[in-house]
């Protein structure tokens, strides 16, 4: 082996595939569609998940339950978990509680819940608080930050046509 023989023949893009352009192209006469049969003619499209008339795996599969689409992800933390972890006086936010593993992965909402005591003062930020994490936070004299939620599309287009009206 010769070392400049490594790349030969390895380009970054690939050509384009001519099509119909004669024998010596290698993709002439028939332009890799084959002899007659289905996909043969012009105009022919067979649905993504046909699999040659079995019944298509996509049927097979059974289906369960539903899957909300716009439903939003919501994280949870326990107000115990929180007052391990943290020091007095620190702040809580998305990205400390991330740094220290508590809430991982990609999430719309943080919701803090009441399991566990609080002996600290701290200071949380989150999307939503249960009625229990709040009286035990504010019990232990921390202080909570509400942040705000995913604008919905509709809210924005409402807010659009407020002040183009005024």
């Amino acid at each position: 082996m010769i070392l400049n023989d490594v790349h030969r023949g390895i380009k970054k893009f690939k050509k384009r595939k001519r099509i119909g352009r004669g024998p010596g192209s290698g993709h002439g006469k028939t332009s890799g569609r084959g002899h007659k049969g289905q996909g043969s003619r012009a105009g022919s499209s067979s649905h993504p998940t046909f699999q040659g008339g079995t019944m298509p795996m996509v049927r097979r599969v059974p289906k369960r339950g539903f899957n909300n689409r716009w439903g939003l992800t919501v994280a949870v933390v326990n107000v115990g978990q929180i007052d391990q972890v943290f020091a007095a006086g620190e702040e809580v936010t998305l990205e400390a509680l991330a740094a220290k593993n508590l809430a991982k992965g990609r999430f719309d909402l943080l919701k803090v819940l009441g399991d566990g005591e609080v002996s600290k003062k701290l200071k949380i930020a989150a999307h939503r608080f249960s009625k229990t994490a709040a009286e035990k936070i504010e019990k232990a004299g921390g202080e909570m930050v509400v942040l705000p939620g995913k604008t919905l599309v509709k809210e924005k287009q409402r807010e659009k046509k407020k002040q183009k009206a005024k």
